[in-house]
């Protein structure tokens, strides 16, 4: 047996006898803190000096108990003979509380479902063989680290996994690069597993772009950087969207040197905005913008274009102060505009797809790419109509005749009343001056009322030609749906207008006043009649 260096602690006492006379009353917590000393020191526990506690028990100023025996921040025994608790007043620099010292030691032998270990004391300490991958043998020589000691037999507990967990620990720092598994996910992200430490991964960091659900991950292997590392809270934090961003940063730095305006390549469509689609094109991403998609239009990039597909692109643009692409895709076909002028012409009936409703008129595609716009006054002969959704909708198919090509301005003008019989033909004939004829009454303005004399054919009953008397409004003589008859003044078929009135003839006017003349001759010769100062017809249109 070696020899005490220590006289006033007596040889025959074993390590807990020792513990008890030098800690006296300590709790068990407080003994497996002791077991396990936070000081720097080399060597092993228990080893070097440290100051006698005084007889009366109080506490030798200095260090913090370190070692298995009591020791200062760097061990050594302080157990006093008055039975007070000494504490140390070993050298070193010490570790945070929460670190645990790791212990070198040698395996003596095999006790049951113990290892027994050497660790330089005056009794072995022991360690459960399950913690050993292999079955240990006698002679080898690992760190471990101390769980305190066993209350039956005073012999300290050790713990190789936690030793080489700590050492795994030790070995991180931020930014490490490591391989990390998925072992399952939470609300906030996924679980991982790096050579035994438990991990964490905000759902934010798990990819460049955004997932709805994160179970296809589980299982899998990520390279992942180390962002965050608490040693005492045993919390390692990781990111797998650092690693892919840093490696599309070096693609793009590859890639950007061989790119140039006008080449042709294959991309990956990745994320989809309603102003166009961003396209992975070796990668580096482009926006390909709505307008570009097709000579067609397209209202939502989404309707001809999904997440993951592969399609060709053309680079339109390249900006490096911005660090932009532009790309396209309508650029790899014809623009249908450029035979416009040859495929069309003035008069031609063809067929379309009405796209868009508008207050001035509707759009009507002929061909892909290539769109007319029917004027809202080219719809119909049959009414006057306010909007164009009165007499189309979207996706109706019909013919229609063309008014104007002009490729230049990417103009296309259509009717559709052009292609069905026009009213006003031979209107002058139908309606002849002095004719009387019965119309309803469309619409009143301040200068008149309009009178439906057939479908596609209005007349204008100016506001004083309404009644024989003077009117102040159209409205105190006719109302709007009134069925009326009226006297045709005059026919225009060039501006396609019609003269009516409502007043009497005026030939009934003069029979009306003659036979009031004759029945009074007797009594007193006629008067020459006055003229009558004409009064300005009021109203903005003249007839």
């Amino acid at each position: 047996m070696a020899v005490n260096p220590d006289p006033q602690i007596p040889d025959d006492k074993d390590i807990s006898s020792e513990l008890a006379a030098a800690l006296g009353d300590i709790s068990p917590e407080e003994l497996m803190r002791a077991a396990v000393p936070p000081s720097g020191a080399g060597g092993v526990p228990g080893a070097g000096s440290g100051s006698a506690g005084s007889s009366d028990g109080a506490p030798h100023a200095g260090g913090h108990a370190g070692g298995p025996a009591g020791g200062a921040h760097g061990g050594g025994r302080g157990g006093g003979r008055g039975g007070g608790r000494g504490h140390g007043r070993g050298h070193g620099h010490g570790h945070h509380a929460e670190e645990r010292v790791k212990i070198p030691g040698t395996v003596v032998g095999v006790r049951g479902a113990d290892v027994l270990v050497d660790i330089g004391g005056k009794s072995e300490a022991f360690i459960p063989a399950e913690e050993f991958d292999t079955p240990p043998q006698v002679g080898e020589a690992h760190l471990f680290v101390s769980q305190g000691f066993d209350r039956d037999t005073g012999q300290m507990r050790l713990s190789l996994r936690e030793a080489r967990a700590s050492a795994r620990w030790d070995s991180l720092k931020v930014g490490d690069i490591v391989e990390a598994r998925v072992t399952g996910q939470n609300i906030g992200g996924l679980e991982l597993d790096v050579k035994g430490i438990k991990a964490f991964m905000p759902k934010s960091q798990v990819d460049v772009i955004r997932h709805e659900t994160f179970t296809q991950f589980i299982t899998h292997k990520l390279d992942c950087e180390v962002t965050e590392i608490d040693r005492r809270g045993k919390r390692l934090l990781l990111s797998h969207r650092r690693v892919l961003e840093r490696k599309a940063a070096e693609q793009r730095d590859q890639v950007k040197g061989t790119l140039a305006a006008g080449q042709r390549m294959t991309g990956t469509v990745k994320r989809l905005t309603e102003f166009g689609a961003f396209v992975d094109i070796g990668g580096i991403d482009g926006l390909l913008h709505v307008s570009d998609i097709s000579w067609a239009r397209v209202n939502q990039p989404g309707d001809v274009l999904k997440v993951g597909e592969q399609i060709e692109v053309e680079i339109l643009k390249i900006d490096p102060g911005r660090d932009r692409i532009s790309l396209g895709r309508k650029q790899l076909s014809a623009d249908p505009w450029t035979l416009a002028a040859t495929n069309y012409h003035i008069g031609d009936t063809v067929e379309g797809r009405i796209t868009r409703l508008m207050d001035f008129g509707a759009f009507c595609e002929v061909e892909a790419g290539l769109e007319g716009l029917i004027p809202v006054s080219e719809i119909t002969y049959g009414r006057r109509i306010g909007h164009p959704r009165e007499v189309l909708k979207e996706g109706d198919t019909v013919r229609v005749s063309v008014l104007l090509v002009d490729a230049d301005k990417r103009k296309l003008s259509l009717s559709l009343k052009a292609l069905t019989a026009d009213p006003w033909n031979g209107v002058a004939d139908r309606y002849t001056k002095d004719a009387v004829v019965s119309g309803a009454v469309v619409r009143t303005t301040n200068f008149g009322a309009f009178i439906q004399l057939e479908e596609g054919v209005e007349g204008l009953a100016h506001i004083s030609e309404l009644a024989d008397k003077h009117v102040r409004t159209p409205e105190e003589v006719v109302k709007p749906g009134q069925v009326v008859q009226c006297r045709v003044l005059s026919v225009d078929p060039e501006q396609r207008r019609i003269s009516l009135s409502l007043r009497t003839a005026p030939t009934a006017r003069t029979a009306e006043a003659g036979g009031a003349s004759s029945s009074g001759a007797d009594a007193a010769p006629a008067e020459p009649a006055k003229s009558k100062k004409k009064r300005p017809v009021r109203g903005g249109l003249s007839f």
